[in-house]
């Protein structure tokens, strides 16, 4: 039976596996809040100015 150990040396508590780990989870996190908010702003672009005015926002704050 094999033994697995871990090779990296922990920095107060931390692992570079998991520096890296909370990296690339607030850069996921990034880029879906980014095309969150892209695809509202070409939602919102497709409408008329009434509609707009409707849901109480102008062409200027999209």
């Amino acid at each position: 039976m094999a033994a697995l150990e871990n090779t990296f040396m922990p920095v107060y508590g931390r692992t570079f596996g998991s520096d890296l780990s909370t990296f690339t989870q607030r850069l996921v996190a990034a880029v879906i809040s980014w095309n969150d908010n892209r695809a509202s702003r070409k939602a919102l672009s497709q409408l008329s100015d009434r509609q707009l005015e409707d849901i109480g926002l102008s062409r200027f704050e999209i």
